[in-house]
């Protein structure tokens, strides 16, 4: 038996989404959570690592209890019953059985994150690790032009963190925006798939268009320069969410 579980967390206490040596990461909670709930151990698989730091507003997980275990808790209240076992900053809003052969990384069809950045010149002391805190002039008119840059199939070479062993760079990119309410502006990006520390880098050469380091028309360059030296900074991790996947 297979569980679709979607979570939210806020990132800042764990060293991620997959379990490690050097820190508590979700992957672990939800697992010691299964475990407590089904009383028996439970396969966890995530859609996607996060970095550490790095939040989710819709994580998609399978659980599988191991053995021949019996299921007695209703489908509809697995939810609230995983909850009394997880700590407050991570949550599961919904479940729902699927096929066995069915994979939360491998089935996804299309990612969504988002980026936020609080540009006002005071820092708000309850958006504290969870925004980029920027408090500089930032061109966004020029910012929005070069967002829109990176839409279609392409290379991302120059976009993924140096010292990936990934091979294959292509990924297509469904939307790619940036919008603004008051003081925080947010990037919006979709795409078929995403290298490591991809939305980061994208961030933060966006960032760099809105200083005037980098024109809007410079992103197409880069991109086909497939360098990563060439585009600009990693923007924090605390910036970024998970928002939504496709299946």
């Amino acid at each position: 038996m297979k569980i679709l579980l979607n979570l939210s967390f806020v990132g800042t206490a764990y060293c991620g989404w997959q379990s490690q040596k050097n820190g508590k990461s979700v992957q672990e909670a939800l697992t010691r959570a299964a475990n407590e709930l089904f009383g028996t151990p439970c396969d966890v698989t995530g859609c996607s690592r996060t970095d550490s730091g790095v939040h989710a507003n819709k994580y998609c997980v399978t659980v599988s209890p191991k053995g021949d275990t019996e299921i007695t808790v209703p489908t509809e209240k697995i939810p609230r019953a995983l909850n009394t076992f997880l700590p407050d900053d991570i949550s599961v809003s919904s479940a729902k059985i699927v096929d066995d052969d069915f994979h939360p990384r491998y089935n996804a069809v299309a990612k969504e994150y988002i980026y936020k950045i609080y540009t006002r010149q005071e820092r708000d002391a309850f958006l504290a690790g969870r925004v980029w805190f920027y408090p500089k002039k930032l061109d966004v008119e020029k910012m929005k032009l070069a967002a829109e840059k990176f839409l279609g199939k392409h290379d991302f070479s120059a976009f993924m963190a140096q010292g990936s062993k990934i091979t294959d760079c292509e990924r297509r990119v469904f939307s790619s925006e940036i919008t603004v309410d008051g003081d925080m502006l947010t990037f919006r990006v979709e795409a078929d798939g995403f290298l490591y520390n991809m939305v980061r880098i994208m961030v933060g050469t966006l960032v760099d268009v809105g200083t005037g380091r980098f024109s809007p028309d410079d992103i197409t360059a880069i991109i086909e320069g497939k360098d990563r030296s060439k585009a600009g900074t990693t923007a924090p991790a605390e910036g970024l969410y998970l928002n939504n996947v496709k299946y």
